[in-house]
């Protein structure tokens, strides 16, 4: 993800996340960890076959614990994998960042998010009360212990074209 995605970006926050949609300084702030030598943040998009922005994601890794901070998929791209790709995308990264552990939180209504975590090997450690707010909703902490042994989703199944295996609906983690 770099500066000039985050109008698209954006534009995708406000549709799947109306009540607590990241805002621009949000973003800026998280980017600007993301590109210097000592950087500790990870954030990537996804795009179609036409260009068009499809999805986001990130990651913050910091003395050898990852923290997913977020994973977007368009409406029109639920079911195609591409939450799947998105997140093994960030394992990956916190493998490269030597992590040891990776933590998430998920609103406890998402059910389809925490499958998809769990295929991967999460397991929930906690709750945090009425963490996503304004809605006052709570969130289930999630830990993964070893990041690199987690399995991966199969690049050639999941395209995102809308072809591939199964991917969550957008999964807000951390704000």
């Amino acid at each position: 993800m770099r500066w000039w995605d985050l109008d698209a970006v954006l534009a995708l926050e406000h549709d799947l996340f109306p009540e607590d949609a990241w805002s621009r300084a949000m973003f800026w702030s998280e980017l600007a960890e993301a590109r210097h030598p000592a950087a500790t943040r990870f954030y990537v998009v996804a795009q179609d076959a036409g260009g068009r922005l499809v999805g986001y994601a990130g990651l913050a890794a910091i003395a050898g614990t990852g923290d997913v901070q977020t994973i977007a998929a368009a409406r029109d791209h639920w079911g195609t994998g591409l939450g799947a790709r998105l997140l093994t995308t960030l394992l990956r990264a916190a493998t490269d960042a030597e992590c040891h552990e990776v933590l998430l939180e998920v609103r406890v209504d998402n059910t389809r998010a925490q499958r998809l975590y769990q295929r991967f090997g999460f397991e929930p450690i906690g709750f945090r009360k009425g963490y996503y707010q304004p809605g006052n909703v709570d969130a289930l902490v999630m830990r993964l212990a070893d990041p690199a042994a987690a399995p991966v989703a199969p690049a050639a199944l999941a395209q995102a074209d809308g072809t591939g295996p199964a991917a969550p609906p957008p999964t807000r983690t951390g704000n």
